[in-house]
């Protein structure tokens, strides 16, 4: 009776500990154009309809970035890791789509500022600030 205890205490204790991680989801289209739109509102305050343009290129780059990982996760093998450079060289093309629109609907100085202060910062892994670090 003791083991069983033990054992359903130990199997509890992994639950939580997977559930708190928050596993390795990844955010909506929708999510991460709602995250951009923010950054850009707060930076431009942009024109309503500039802004809804502005969210329609990064759906569809997101879209095409979301579709463009399947396809190279389907083609790596299981327990491997996909070719991070690989990666790259396939994301330029639809980043670049992606600028060439947004250089369209920004000013100058707004797309200019999207490139050195706000794409920079949205690349970066947000993790949550505080302990239990590696000491």
């Amino acid at each position: 009776m003791k083991k069983m205890s033990l054992l359903l205490l130990a199997a509890f204790a992994l639950a939580v500990t997977v559930n708190a991680q928050g596993g390795m989801q990844r955010r909506t289209v929708a999510e991460r154009v709602a995250i951009i739109h923010a950054k850009l509102d707060s930076a431009f305050k942009l024109d309503s309809k500039v802004a809804t343009n502005v969210d329609s290129v990064f759906a569809e780059y997101y879209r095409a970035t979301d579709k463009m990982r399947e396809e190279i996760m389907a083609n790596t093998p299981a327990g491997e890791r996909p070719d991070f450079q690989a990666m790259q060289a396939k994301m330029q093309p639809i980043t670049d789509a992606r600028d060439e629109k947004l250089k369209k609907l920004l000013t100058e100085g707004q797309y200019e500022s999207w490139k050195k202060d706000i794409e920079p910062s949205m690349r970066r892994p947000q993790r949550p600030q505080g302990g239990g670090g590696n000491r």
